[in-house]
């Protein structure tokens, strides 16, 4: 229960700043707000993956930022809708939209997993050294 419980106030604070984003970033033509969420979230998703690979010491943690704040924060549905709209108004458009999306994110997350994992070996390193 402890972990649904994780993943619910997780999701819940993600979904929130989400909806904080789209209310700072309103633009009519392009869904840069949607966009700008996915990219971090990928790139933070990527952090925690590459750092929770090394350090895995707490199991409700990884839970609460993966699963629950990134899942909350990033949306797969709204980048569709978003695609099929701008896919009926301006094709080139949307096609933009995808491939930055896409790339964006696959990138970001690469970005982030190496990143996490170096934060977390030059903490091991640290604590071996401590010892």
């Amino acid at each position: 229960m402890k972990r649904y419980s994780a993943v619910f106030v997780g999701g819940a604070l993600g979904a929130c700043l989400r909806y904080g984003l789209n209310m700072w970033i309103q633009t009519d033509q392009f869904p840069a707000a949607t966009l700008l969420e996915n990219a971090a979230g990928s790139l933070l998703l990527g952090i925690l993956t590459g750092f929770f690979m090394i350090k895995a010491k707490r199991p409700l943690l990884p839970v609460f930022l993966g699963t629950g704040f990134c899942g909350g924060f990033t949306t797969m549905s709204t980048f569709s809708k978003e695609t099929v709209m701008l896919l009926q108004a301006q094709p080139s458009l949307a096609v933009l939209y995808m491939a930055l999306s896409l790339i964006s994110g696959i990138v970001l997350a690469l970005v982030g997993v190496l990143a996490g994992r170096g934060i977390a070996g030059i903490q091991q390193r640290k604590e071996l050294q401590e010892r």
